[in-house]
Order: C-alpha cells, then structure tokens, then sequence
C-alpha cells in the first residue's frame, strides 16, 4: 500500500504523506515552476519530472533519492528534416508539424524485465525510449514513420500527443500508446512495428463515414489492468469505451449518469471490471454537471455505476480533472484526484468517502501514487 503521492502543478511539484492518521503535503518542489508531469518507477524507486518553462522549453530532472536531490538530464529531441522533406499539412489547421518537443505527456517505465527502459510521449505526437533512466532518449521511428501518422489531428492543443503508454506485464514487448487524435496504437516486438488497436470507438465530430475510422479517436486516457492486460478502458472525447480482448475491439459504455465525457480514468489493479472516472460537461463548458464534483465507478465492467459523492463540494464546485490527474494505487482501495482549481482528494475506500488535502493549490496536472 502506497504511504505516497506525488502531485504535478503549475508552480511545484509536491509529495503529500500519509501520517498516523491522515494525508497532507509534506514538501514543495521546484517552487514557482511549470511540472507537467512526474512519474515513480517502481523498479528502482527514480522519479521524473518533465517540467515546461514555456519560451525556455522543456526539462526533465531524475531524483534517485526519494525526491531529496535532483538532477537534470536529457531531454528527448526530434530528429532534424530529412533532405528534401516537406511535412503534410493537417487538414484541420492547414500546417504542417513541427518537428520540435512542445511537451512531454507521458512517462512509463518499462517492464520488470528491462531495467533503465523509459518510455516518454509527447506533442507532436512522438514516442521516445530511453535504456538508461533518461540519460538519453531515441524517437520510435517505425511509428513516427508511419504515414498514417500525419493523419493524426490536434486536441486542445494545436498538435497530436501521445499522452497514455501501457506495458504489459506479461510482456514487456507488448506496448499499447493513446494519441489525442489518433486512437490506440499497439506493438508487440517492443517498437520495430506498430499497428492501430480495433474498431468500435466512435468519433462524432466527424462526418458519418468517418467516425468509426481508428486514426481519428480522440482518446483522452487509456488504462490497462495489471491482473487482466486484456481488458483495457478508455476515457474518450465521446463516452466511455471497453475492451476485453486487448484492444481488438471496442464497446461503448452509454448512458451513464450524470456524464460519459471527462478526460481520467483509473481501473483497479486486481478487478478488471472496476473502473472510475471523473464526469464532466462536455466542449465548451468543461466543469462538473450541476457545480457537484463527483466521481463515476462502476465494478460489473460497466452495466451499473455509482455516482460517489461523500466528501466532494456539492454546490458551486468547478472543478475540471485532466487525463492524468486520477490515480489508484497498488491495493485498489487508495485513490487520489486533483483538479484545475488546486483542489486535491484522497479516498481509503475504493471512492466511497473523500478527504480534501488542500483546496489552495495552484492547478493540477497529475497526481501519482509512489507504488512499490
């Protein structure tokens, strides 16, 4: 069970602790600075940080220490144009990407397998490795090649990501990626091929012949159970989608109350039908329906859900919760969500009660429990 978390915002990194007999922060770091995102490898205890310092660009910093010391080291670099290259103009936007790093939105380590092995998404929509705990990093060129990525559209932003890396535990060759926009991609030989994940996903911001086309899924978290790799839940720009067969197809999950829109999602570790999400107002509103800050979670694989409430603000509550800002830990019992508002709660009990650690923190990115 994990004692720790670690909370990524828009002016510091913070760890909040569990004491004798509850959570609270124990420490800011990197006060005042831009952390996107951190990640706990649970191999061998190193932390990531992937910081955005806007015009002086992205950094990341490696602490091998519990977050005592930091250091930074490489940051992942696109490869210069190939001699005589002009990139395809997206259709929505009319330009063509850059082939520059706007941001890192996904930190994973590798399998239990591969020692040092990090795998790191980013905009615009490149997947890197590292074999050497981020020392150094190398494009995925077989999917960065593809040419079905330059299909790939933007979200909220002007550029595709690659925001979601599940590994497999069975094998750590298996590697399944979400793209907001560009559905699920899935390799089994550890990133010399890749191919995109089965039909069943349904993107309605596109005209009717074309929204059942894999490429164009606007997939906003992806989600694997560690006991059952096949099943796999996706928090989409459309719904709620499940897939029992490790992607080969899809079914949507309808009529969830009071939204199927959000952007997290958090399966449990040992219970592949136990799921919870964080439901939204959809496009332009995003904020909780009603001003009530709730959380979604069903455990019969998505034929019933439970709107949980205890301990969440119920009225004038505005609170929106990024893909990476829901977290459950090892056990499945301890989970922690923070929001765009700096709100932050922890739950002891699968989601059935809430704790506010803090309503004054500056806006949350993510959250990530320190699993063993």
């Amino acid at each position: 069970m994990s004692d720790r978390c670690y909370v990524s915002t828009r002016k510091g990194l913070f760890t909040v602790d569990r004491g004798a007999s509850k959570w609270s922060i124990s420490r800011v770091m990197f006060v005042g600075d831009n952390v996107t995102l951190t990640m706990h490898d649970p191999r061998n205890g190193n932390l990531l940080a992937a910081l955005n310092h806007g015009h002086f660009g992205i950094k990341v910093h490696r602490s091998t220490d519990g977050a005592e010391t930091w250091q930074e080291i490489a940051v992942p670099q696109y490869p210069p144009l190939p001699e005589g290259y002009t990139p395809k103009p997206h259709p929505f936007t009319g330009k063509p990407l850059d082939w520059a790093l706007k941001l890192i939105w996904g930190l994973t380590p590798g399998g239990s397998d591969q020692p040092g092995v990090v795998w790191c998404g980013t905009m615009p929509g490149g997947l890197f490795k590292s074999e050497n705990n981020g020392e150094s990093w190398e494009l995925n060129r077989p999917l960065w090649d593809d040419p079905k990525r330059e299909d790939w559209g933007p979200n909220g932003a002007e550029f595709p990501g690659i925001h979601s890396i599940c590994v497999d535990p069975r094998d750590s060759r298996h590697v399944s990626v979400a793209i907001s926009t560009g559905g699920v991609w899935i390799t089994r030989d550890g990133g010399k091929s890749w191919g995109p994940g089965g039909s069943g996903m349904r993107a309605d911001y596109f005209p009717e012949e074309q929204m059942g086309d894999n490429n164009v899924q606007d997939v906003h978290c992806l989600a694997q159970c560690a006991a059952n790799p096949e099943v796999f839940w996706v928090q989409h720009h459309n719904g709620i989608f499940r897939s029992t067969d490790g992607a080969a197809s899809w079914t949507e999950i309808k009529d969830v109350k009071p939204s199927v829109f959000g952007f997290p999602v958090a399966i449990h570790p040992r219970k592949p039908d136990t799921a919870w999400f964080v439901p939204s107002t959809k496009d332009e509103k995003r904020c909780p329906t009603d001003g009530r800050v709730v959380v979604n979670r069903t455990e019969d694989g998505g034929k019933t859900f439970e709107t949980l409430r205890r301990g969440l603000p119920q009225e004038y509550a505005y609170d929106l919760v990024y893909r990476h800002g829901l977290d459950v830990d090892e056990t499945g019992n301890r989970l922690v969500f923070g929001s765009t508002t700096g709100s932050l709660w922890i739950s002891e009990d699968g989601g059935d009660s809430w704790q506010t650690i803090s309503s004054n923190l500056p806006p949350i990115y993510a959250v990530r429990f320190a699993n063993s």
